[in-house]
């Protein structure tokens, strides 16, 4: 393993409860919620019609209408978010520049282009529509990040990792990896995920997965309560510029933050289900913690994966005992997702944001609706309402489908 130190100048929010990093640390200080009933999904054939969507996200500002009638909706999204972290790290990319060259994209997606196929075999099998000639490039796995790389004129390496909900946090592994090597100096990394549609949302119904209304609807997602029924499906795009430690100083680069280590590890148990025993889980953690060089005891804050369904509340808890210990009780811990809703393969990537955003700001925010905890959910999930911290090495943890589990360590810096 290099030496070579990895850090955070940049970050880009595309977020149901607030557009922009500003407004999304400012949601999170705040404890506002971004679900709400979704207008378009009154008439569809399923029972959910509520989520974490984005309410005044207009694409048309991104990209024109003519190539947004050729791409799915991560892309945009991913753009808007991958232009602010640009902005945020004050890297101007000239054309045909050595700099170009030296900034890769690498962008964690769960579904991908799965709206807009969703849309294609519609209009293909019902004649509502005609379909895209570019239908075939759209959907194919790697074309989200080629349209970040293409719009931005980027020439590094471009890639798309899809694995479930650890895409955006694998992806932003590989990152670190590319720049620990000397392969690449800087990379934008991060997650885009799109998968409020009918045909997902009915197939997450027959899996039992999701939460039901309640009033208020923005109490559906409620991770490690007692009345937790599930997610609450949402969509989005956190985006950031990684860098090697000494290229960001040679440039005078305000530095957010510094990822020190990342680990993955597959349960190799279920297609859907992790684990009973919640060990790859634990483990996860620990080779993150061992990738960054510190112990468990050091480790001031966790970003949970806390879904809000039954199991992965009860199992992510057992894990983060296993893993800690003794001190699991003394660490504050939040989910993202009590606010948000959860953005599938985008949702590691919200969780570090909202990891470094908060703890810049000197609070850790709150798990949302957690007014009455279930008995087997016994850790400080800094319920209802932010709090005063003065914390900077958090850990942030996401657990997939396909039995696989992620894990990333980073030391916030402030100003």
């Amino acid at each position: 393993m290099s030496s070579q130190r990895v850090v955070v100048t940049g970050i880009g929010v595309v977020s149901p409860n607030g557009l922009g990093a500003a407004a999304f640390t400012s949601a999170l200080e705040h404890g506002i919620s971004g679900i709400d009933w979704i207008p378009s999904l009154a008439k569809a054939p399923i029972q959910t019609r509520f989520g974490g969507a984005l309410k005044t996200f207009h694409p048309p500002d991104i990209m024109d209408a003519r190539d947004l009638r050729r791409v799915p909706r991560i892309v945009p999204m991913a753009l808007s978010a991958a232009r602010e972290a640009m902005a945020m790290a004050d890297v101007a990319v000239p054309p045909e520049s050595d700099l170009a060259g030296n900034i890769g994209v690498i962008l964690g997606s769960g579904g991908g282009a799965a709206e807009f196929m969703e849309s294609q075999y519609r209009a293909f099998f019902t004649d509502e529509g005609k379909i895209s000639p570019f239908g075939v490039s759209a959907a194919t796995g790697g074309g989200a990040s080629s349209e970040i790389s293409i719009a931005l004129g980027l020439h590094g390496p471009s890639h798309v990792i899809s694995n479930g909900c650890a895409s955006s946090t694998d992806a932003i592994g590989y990152a670190l990896w590319h720049i620990q090597r000397q392969n690449t100096p800087m990379m934008l990394a991060g997650g885009a995920d799109a998968p409020i549609t009918p045909a997902i949302i009915g197939g997450f119904e027959l899996m039992r997965v999701l939460a039901g209304p309640v009033d208020p609807i923005q109490r559906a997602s409620r991770p490690f309560s007692r009345d937790r029924q599930g997610f609450v499906l949402a969509e989005g795009a956190w985006m950031f510029v990684l860098e090697d430690y000494r290229h960001a100083r040679a440039r005078g680069a305000r530095i957010l933050a510094e990822v020190l280590g990342w680990a993955s590890t597959c349960d190799a148990f279920h297609r859907v289900q992790p684990a009973p025993d919640a060990a790859q889980s634990a483990r996860a953690m620990q080779l993150a913690m061992t990738d960054a060089g510190v112990s468990p005891q050091q480790i001031q804050y966790v970003n949970l994966h806390g879904t809000g369904t039954v199991l992965n509340d009860r199992l992510e808890t057992m894990a983060i005992h296993k893993c800690f210990g003794r001190h699991a009780g003394n660490i504050p811990m939040s989910s993202t997702k009590s606010m948000i809703g959860h953005p599938q393969g985008a949702c590691g990537a919200a969780g570090l944001a909202a990891t470094i955003l908060s703890l810049r700001q000197g609070f850790i925010a709150p798990t949302l609706n957690l007014i009455d905890p279930a008995p087997e959910c016994d850790l400080d999930y800094v319920p209802t309402h932010a709090r005063p911290t003065d914390a900077t090495l958090a850990l942030c943890n996401c657990i997939a489908f396909g039995s696989k589990n992620s894990a990333l360590v980073v030391r916030v810096l402030k100003d």
